[in-house]
């Protein structure tokens, strides 16, 4: 059995406290000071998602043929667009250049942005909602091994995100047609996989064993229930 954060040493390390936006629950806290990403990493892989983000709204929104549909998707788009700036000019202040930060993200990221882009515009807006949530609620937590800088980043990612234009925009589909349910629902567990991955890449890779995926589980298992709320609350099955 594996030993969490009980019958440890008193030597302070930095820990991984994930805890899903609105919820008052305890939440989940794994030691694992030694898999978290350097500073400039997780910065760089912050801001080209949110940026990544952006640009699969702004392609939303021309597909969408709704004039208020794309109003919606506009405001979610400057609201990501809002996170990655404020990312980048947190990066430029530091003296560091962003876009040099970026690269080393930019092919992996892009493919995973290119699995999410479903064959219609409303999977594609559910996939914002759901993978967006999860890698927002994974780089919160990861923020508090970062000091003041990260303290600023979570206040950053903890911004209104304006998704809930997109969750009405699904609601009102599965309303519409009964069969969006059981599509849509299908579409959101394709996503996930994808995204745990996502996660996994953002620490240290070089160091991530079988051993050390046992100890990051239990937040593994706090995504997946933040997910399944995210599900509920639309009204689908996760």
């Amino acid at each position: 059995m594996v030993n969490w954060f009980w019958n440890r040493s008193k030597t302070p390390r930095r820990t991984l406290a994930l805890r899903s936006r609105g919820e008052q629950s305890g939440a989940t806290r794994v030691d694992f000071a030694e898999l978290a990403p350097e500073l400039n990493r997780f910065l760089g892989q912050a801001a080209y998602l949110q940026l990544g983000y952006f640009e699969t709204l702004t392609r939303l929104i021309r597909a969408t043929p709704e004039l208020s549909e794309k109003e919606s998707l506009s405001r979610a788009a400057g609201a990501t667009l809002t996170k990655h700036r404020a990312i980048v000019d947190l990066i430029a202040a530091r003296g560091e250049d962003p876009t040099q930060l970026m690269l080393p993200f930019r092919e992996n990221l892009d493919a995973f942005r290119r699995k999410t882009i479903g064959a219609r515009p409303q999977e594609t807006m559910l996939a914002v909602h759901i993978t967006a949530g999860m890698l927002d609620d994974f780089y919160l937590a990861l923020a508090s091994s970062y000091g003041e800088t990260g303290e600023k980043v979570r206040q950053i990612l903890s911004e209104d995100d304006a998704r809930h234009e997109i969750v009405a925009i699904i609601q009102e589909t599965i309303e519409s047609d009964e069969e969006w349910r059981s599509l849509l629902s299908m579409w959101a567990r394709r996503l996930v996989g994808d995204t745990i991955l996502v996660c996994r890449s953002a620490l240290r890779p070089e160091r991530l064993a079988a051993a050390d995926d046992e100890r990051i589980e239990p937040v593994y298992t706090e995504l997946m229930g933040a997910h399944a709320r995210r599900m509920d609350a639309m009204g689908l099955a996760s």
